[in-house]
Order: C-alpha cells, then sequence, then structure tokens
C-alpha cells in the first residue's frame, strides 16, 4: 500500500494516480480513516474546541484557536486541507482534497459548498484514474451557499463568490463571480 507521504507527493505534485490495487488500497484506507473522524464530528455535540481538536486530527496538523466549522462536514481524504486563519465553515461543506486546498486567513464558506480537486480521464479505459490539481483560495474571500469550485482554481484575495455559483476557472482578487459557469459580475464595493 501506498504511504500517506507517496500519496501526497503525487497528488501535490499534480501527476496522475494510476489506481491499481495499490492506489486504491491507499485511498480506501484514508478515505475510512476521514469518515471515521468526520462521523465523530458531525454525530456527537462538541464544543468549538472539541470540534478544532477533531477537526486537527482530520488534517494532521493544528488548527488556529479562531477557526470554526459547523457540521455536518464532509471529506473523503482530508490530510490535503491547509487553513490560515480565522476560517469558517458552515454546515454541509464537502472537501475533496486529494489534489490540495489551500485556505487563506478570514475565509468564510457557506453551506454545502463542494470544493473538488479531482478530474477522471475522458478515455473510459482510464477513467478511474485520478488527475488531482489544488484549489487556492486568498485571503478574505467569502464563498456563498451552494457553489462549487473545481479544481485548479484559484480564487483571489477579497473576491465574492456568488451562492450557487459553479466555479471552472480562475477569480480575480476583489471581484465578485456568480452563474453557471461563474462569470465576473462587478468589482467589490471598497467603502
Amino acid at each position: 500500500m501506498l504511504q500517506l507521504n507517496e500519496l501526497l507527493d503525487i497528488f501535490n505534485e499534480g501527476k496522475t494516480l494510476v489506481m491499481d490495487e495499490e492506489a486504491a488500497d491507499a485511498c480506501n484506507y484514508y478515505s475510512r480513516e476521514a469518515q471515521k473522524i468526520t462521523c465523530e464530528i458531525n454525530y456527537t455535540y462538541h464544543d468549538f474546541d472539541e470540534i478544532r481538536d477533531l477537526f486537527s486530527k482530520l488534517i494532521g496538523c493544528k488548527v488556529s484557536d479562531d477557526f470554526r466549522v459547523f457540521p455536518p462536514f464532509f471529506t473523503d481524504f482530508g490530510k490535503n486541507i491547509h487553513l490560515g486563519k480565522n476560517v469558517f465553515i458552515n454546515a454541509g461543506c464537502k472537501f475533496q482534497d486529494q489534489g490540495g486546498i489551500y485556505i487563506g486567513d478570514n475565509v468564510l464558506i457557506g453551506h454545502n459548498v463542494v470544493l473538488a480537486t479531482l478530474n477522471h480521464d475522458e478515455n473510459p479505459a482510464k477513467r478511474g484514474n485520478l488527475k488531482p490539481s489544488s484549489i487556492k483560495i486568498g485571503n478574505d474571500v467569502w464563498i456563498g451557499s451552494n457553489a462549487t469550485v473545481l479544481a485548479g482554481v484559484t480564487i483571489g484575495d477579497g473576491a465574492i463568490v456568488a451562492a450557487g455559483a459553479v466555479v471552472t476557472r480562475d477569480v480575480a482578487e476583489n471581484t465578485i463571480v456568480g452563474g453557471v459557469p461563474a462569470k465576473y459580475i462587478r468589482d467589490v464595493k471598497m467603502d
């Protein structure tokens, strides 16, 4: 079975993970580990300190004392989530983080947001292989409820993603995007 550091090297270098038996065993192992921790987060009441401790265990490093997540929260890996300070994740979010999710400081993530860092090959014979690409969310970003951010997207500092948007391309700093696929709406008002 692939070790965690080997798996992370493949994912973080953006290499395709060929889903052979060894890779499948590793992915299944870390998925079950994430499920155990998220079940504890989601189905037992915890105060914020307890949730922070569980989330730290999930991602493999300590989260800041101002981090908050409202359960339920779902991930199928957990080991490639990187959080800045003062991050808030609302209920029902789903993070597919194998390719890496990097969240800056003072970020607000609304209900039911999906962050998906994996793609698959178009060729049916290779479709089971995983093609990772990271999502990078800058500082002071607000992602509205039910938005989806796809693999390889960078969201610039101060940007807003409207509720229900599907973000397929990078978002410039201090802009608002919305729609399916998300398009530029206007600049953020700086009063």
